[in-house]
């Protein structure tokens, strides 16, 4: 078996559990890389930074205003320099407002450019990964990323970090300020900080643990949200709305249990802050009250209450930082996740050395391959063929016999285990995964449209392409007089994943959208199985036309659509038993034969 050539970079990866989740610890790492994201937006950020120290030093200045004049002026009963007094500090409190406004302003702008950012990179990386990816990661969790998560970031950055700042800021002036008026004093002050670092270090894992758990809770929730809507015909069809009802509930209330533990660990935390703020403003009081009533020390009055004012400041001033803390938890919760995914690598990717892939002929090698899903039993073992430019190879076969898989390896949806796949004698691993879609067309039983006008979906196989292009390929194909009838035509909204179409107009549009890319390789997996006789009948002579010229992979249980293929390769497990003509492996009394009699037995016609 030919080894994979060098240039290939393959990754495996498995997404952490949500244990592993809940139990990784708080990295610095991340703080700073999300903060790498407002380099974009450095000027305004650096004016907001600007404005963030003002304002850290601006409410411990004015409440020393207050000190200073009521020490000054109104100690020396002066009714004009308290009243000039009076004005200077209404001018400044003015000024400390105006920084505010645009402290907050900016802060707003940042954090919603951030989140712009993030989820724009977010959407980017998935759009980027392989099928595998989607096989193993549940919807809801990927829409959490781009709500919760991300909403919890965005608290982080326009919220968390500014508002600490200025507190701690704050902190940081008035401390200043009280060592400057009684140092002694100050040291009652400083005995505050080894009961807060003992109640920071406790809560601070009663905190994380209980954030991480609230956040993983609601992406269970949201993920349960989505996959029940994606299925609503089955639980109705099934009358399971009771039953889903009530593990949804559970799954409700499971979350509710987390936010309590939240609850009750903040409503501890956050008046023990408060508590032990009073408890020492009270020994402030009490040895302030002292040393000014001392003879020997006579600190002044006046100096007591700047101090008193200031200590003030500073202990007003722990509760935010708490309240800070807390939702640092949960944002950094959701910046865990968010990095997570962004660093996920895919299972496999182009390697650096990969070229485009130029003008092809169509031709298709398969050589002895081997491919699995990760699984212990192969899904392809050894598979072997050669579809010539312009041919048709039809693959038949039992569900779970490999067709899917050849397919999903064609369109380097995966790549092989061992072995070579080859298009025109390029391996497909030397070529960028791009480049070769740019090449193919793709119709899938699934028949999925999007949001938007039946124009807007065919277009959809190439976007330059006008309006009279769209009508063209629906010409070629021999349905126009079926748009003509709709209530708009190709105006008509086709509705969530084309819900206002039935089943055969969809598969049409869908037909449409391949003509229209025009492709050298051209693959159509169980495309007509949702197609009603008379709709297949029409379109017969059409698809023949976009057949014809193209080298062609047509996967159906529906034989008319197979008769005529150039080469049919019948699969089990995984293998190729047969290959031939539809009429010589009907002759050969096999598989095949075994298959088509199955098939007419099911009410098939046989054609002949």
């Amino acid at each position: 078996m030919k080894p994979k050539p060098a240039a290939t970079i393959t990754h495996i990866h498995r997404e952490p559990s949500e244990d592993e989740a809940r139990q990784k610890p708080l990295e610095f790492r991340l703080i700073w890389r999300l903060f790498r994201y407002t380099a974009p937006y450095a000027r305004k950020r650096n004016w907001l930074i600007v404005l963030v120290v003002l304002r850290a030093i601006q409410l411990p200045v004015l409440v020393w205003a207050i000190g200073a004049v009521i020490d000054g002026p109104v100690a020396r009963h002066d009714f004009a320099g308290t009243l000039r007094g009076a004005a200077a500090f209404l001018a400044f409190a003015a000024f400390t407002q105006f920084c505010f406004h645009f402290r907050q302003r900016l802060a707003l702008e940042i954090g919603e450019s951030v989140i712009q950012d993030l989820r724009r990179d977010i959407f980017a990386r998935l759009l980027r990964m392989p099928m595998s990816f989607y096989n193993r990661t549940k919807l809801g969790r990927m829409i959490s990323r781009f709500t919760s998560d991300a909403e919890a970031v965005r608290a982080g950055v326009q919220d968390v970090f500014f508002i600490t700042t200025v507190q701690a800021g704050q902190m940081a002036v008035a401390a200043i300020l009280m060592v400057w008026y009684d140092w002694v004093l100050f040291l009652v002050v400083l005995a505050m900080g080894p009961v807060l670092a003992a109640l920071n270090r406790h809560f601070r894992r009663v905190l994380s643990t209980a954030s991480r758990q609230v956040q993983e809770s609601w992406s269970r929730v949201t993920a349960t949200l989505a996959e029940s809507v994606n299925g609503i015909r089955v639980t109705q069809g099934f009358v399971r709305q009771d039953i889903n009802a009530g593990l949804f509930s559970d799954l409700i209330l499971d979350h509710s249990r987390y936010n309590y533990g939240v609850a009750r660990a903040t409503g501890i935390f956050l008046p023990m802050l408060d508590l032990n703020g009073q408890i020492f403003t009270s020994a402030l009081l009490i040895i302030g009250g002292y040393r000014a009533l001392t003879p020997d020390i006579h600190m002044p009055i006046g100096s007591l209450i700047q101090f008193f004012f200031l200590a003030n400041v500073f202990f007003s001033s722990i509760r935010p930082i708490g309240e800070m803390y807390n939702q640092a938890l949960v944002a950094m919760a959701g910046c865990e996740r968010v990095f997570r995914l962004l660093d996920t690598r895919p299972d496999w990717e182009d390697s650096p050395e990969a070229r485009n892939l130029p003008p092809i002929r169509g031709r298709v090698e398969f050589r002895e391959v081997v491919f699995s899903y990760g699984q212990d039993r192969p899904a392809l073992r050894g598979v072997s063929f050669i579809a010539e430019p312009g041919q048709t190879l039809a693959l038949v076969g039992h569900t779970g016999s490999g067709k899917s898989s050849i397919v999903n390896l064609i369109t380097k949806f995966y790549l092989p285990d061992e072995g070579t796949v080859l298009l025109d004698d390029h391996d497909i691993r030397t070529v960028t995964a791009d480049s070769l879609h740019r090449n193919m067309g793709l119709v899938n039983q699934q028949n999925f449209l999007f949001t938007g006008s039946i124009m807007d979906n065919i277009r959809f196989g190439r976007p330059e392409a006008g309006d009279e292009e769209v009508i063209a390929a629906v010409r070629a194909l021999d349905f126009l007089d079926i748009i003509g009838a709709l209530p708009a035509g190709f105006a008509t909204q086709v509705g969530e994943r084309g819900a206002s179409l039935s089943l055969g107009q969809r598969q049409l549009v869908c037909f449409a959208r391949a003509m229209l890319a025009n492709p050298r390789i051209l693959i159509l997996d169980e495309a007509t199985s949702s197609v009603d006789a008379l709709t297949e009948s029409r379109i017969q002579q059409s698809l023949a036309r976009l057949l014809r010229g193209r080298t062609s992979f047509v996967v159906a249980h529906r034989l008319s659509t197979i008769r005529h293929a150039d080469q049919v390769l019948v699969l089990e497990s995984g293998k190729i038993v047969e290959r031939g003509t539809h009429d010589g492996l009907l002759a050969g009394e096999g598989v095949y034969a075994r298959l088509y009699r199955e098939f007419i037995g099911g009410g098939e016609p046989s054609g002949d």
